[in-house]
């Protein structure tokens, strides 16, 4: 449990202070070793309300990362129902 809250506030940390990417990588890492790490979401939600502003090319929706990390979520949890090393 410590862990979890440790790494949500490490990707928090990282939404505001570090790069994108380096945002990405991390929320990456805690989906595959967290189950069901849905704080992702938020976390994406709060960086979106922060930085993001209506892109044209996705339809001026300014919550594109909050989109993109559900569909990240859900597919991840998928697959490692699928995999055999995690259960």
């Amino acid at each position: 449990m410590r862990l979890r809250i440790l790494a949500i506030f490490t990707l928090l940390f990282s939404v505001i202070f570090m790069p994108f990417w380096l945002s990405v990588i991390l929320g990456l890492v805690a989906v595959f070793y967290f189950p069901k790490f849905w704080e992702l979401c938020i976390i994406f939600l709060v960086s979106d309300l922060l930085y993001g502003i209506p892109l044209e090319r996705f339809w001026n929706i300014s919550i594109v990362s909050f989109l993109v990390s559900i569909l990240v979520i859900i597919s991840v949890e998928y697959l490692k129902k699928k995999l055999k090393f995690y259960s």
